[in-house]
């Protein structure tokens, strides 16, 4: 039965209502690079289908290198969520880290959207932006999720001030923010 249940939950991944939601946005599909999934952990047990979890994915920046972000999201299991048809909740937390040396691949703009997800069949998604402090030469991020009609105010910042990284002077993230 623990083959049907690991089987199960990557049938979730490819579903016909991301299928369905990827035709219905064009464009939105591959716009960012997928997210790395890191880790798992069960919040629910289920015992025909598979669990509620927590899961951590792991994304770098597209336009920053040397910034790297992780964010941990529930995921329904059940036969709505293996059907892919649950809509995923609005909690998801953020933190975000310099990796390497810090360089900016163009200029950006205060509330770029660094990686976006659809959370629901067509309704809502999820977004990670970023924003420049200047005055602290910091990069802020910030993931929220927001529907058609009314998004939601749950939502979790992460900071990453830019510091030398071996003998490289950090970059001024105002010197790149158009």
């Amino acid at each position: 039965m623990m083959w049907l249940r690991g089987t199960m939950g990557s049938v979730r991944a490819v579903t016909a209502a991301a299928c369905l939601a990827a035709a219905l946005v064009p464009g939105a599909a591959g716009a960012a690079e997928d997210p790395d999934r890191i880790f798992d952990k069960s919040t629910v047990w289920r015992p025909l289908t598979p669990n509620d979890k927590l899961v951590v994915y792991g994304i770098d920046d597209p336009d920053v290198s040397g910034i790297a972000c992780w964010y941990t999201q529930p995921e329904k299991g059940g036969i709505k969520g293996t059907l892919g048809l649950a809509e995923d909740v609005s909690d998801i937390s953020l933190s975000c880290r310099q990796t390497g040396p810090v360089q900016f691949k163009d200029k950006v703009k205060q509330g770029d959207v660094v990686f976006s997800e659809r959370r629901s069949l067509i309704f809502k998604s999820m977004q990670i932006v970023r924003g420049c402090d200047a005055k602290r030469n910091t990069l802020i991020y910030m993931v929220y999720s927001d529907k058609v009609v009314q998004g939601s105010p749950k939502n979790s910042t992460s900071s990453v001030p830019l510091a030398p990284w071996g003998t490289e002077a950090p970059q001024k993230c105002a010197d790149f923010v158009k």
